[in-house]
């Protein structure tokens, strides 16, 4: 980006980046699941799809689920909130997939508890969330609920995880949340700028989760 293209008051895309090619936070989301692609392992349950799944999972996979709060969304097997308790079957999964979807739902802890309860012995969640983000314009907008920091992330799981088995990281930097908030995509900048962590500007929390 440009110095004279933030100044200005409207986004250079109003979603995220997605029309000018990879959104910034997808940049970290996707770098965070590759390095734990051998935690994509057995049964695996992803959010609202599988493509991150089949990307990173590949024949590691013997069973996907996918879970949408939506009635009758194509390819999920399960449908309904994290949140309740009758949705996920308990110690079924090896691999949980749960990328920005926690800060749409109110009842955090009641959430995680699930989480922790549907994985198997040796299951692990992969975790992101927002930090420094503009709040969707589209239809999640009217669901969105928080953002997070690293310590509210930590301190979330170890309610309902062995602290100890909980490592949290923060993914950003000044230049990058800035990038981000105006809407330009990865393929914008410079992406070695993306690789810089400073932790007052948390554009993604990331966090693996071990049962």
């Amino acid at each position: 980006m440009r110095s004279g293209q933030i100044a200005r008051t409207q986004p250079l895309c109003p979603s995220f980046g997605y029309s000018r090619g990879r959104p910034i936070d997808r940049f970290y989301i996707e770098k965070f699941l590759a390095d734990h692609a051998g935690d994509i392992r057995g049964r695996v349950l992803e959010i609202g799809d599988d493509a991150y799944s089949r990307r990173f999972g590949g024949d590691r996979i013997t069973r996907q689920d996918v879970l949408d709060v939506r009635p009758g969304q194509p390819g999920a097997t399960l449908t309904g909130s994290l949140a309740d308790p009758d949705v996920l079957p308990a110690g079924a999964f090896d691999c949980i997939i749960l990328t920005q979807t926690l800060h749409l739902i109110f009842d955090l802890q009641r959430a995680v508890d699930q989480v922790r309860r549907a994985l198997g012995p040796d299951g692990v969640a992969l975790i992101t969330v927002p930090g420094i983000s503009a709040v969707d314009r589209s239809d999640w907008g009217a669901s969105w609920q928080w953002s997070f920091t690293a310590a509210s992330l930590q301190r979330l799981l170890g309610g309902a995880f062995d602290p100890d088995k909980v490592a949290c990281a923060v993914h950003g930097n000044l230049f990058a949340a800035t990038a981000f908030l105006h809407g330009a995509a990865v393929e914008d900048v410079n992406a070695n700028s993306l690789g810089l962590v400073d932790a007052a500007y948390p554009v993604t929390i990331v966090a693996r989760a071990a049962a």
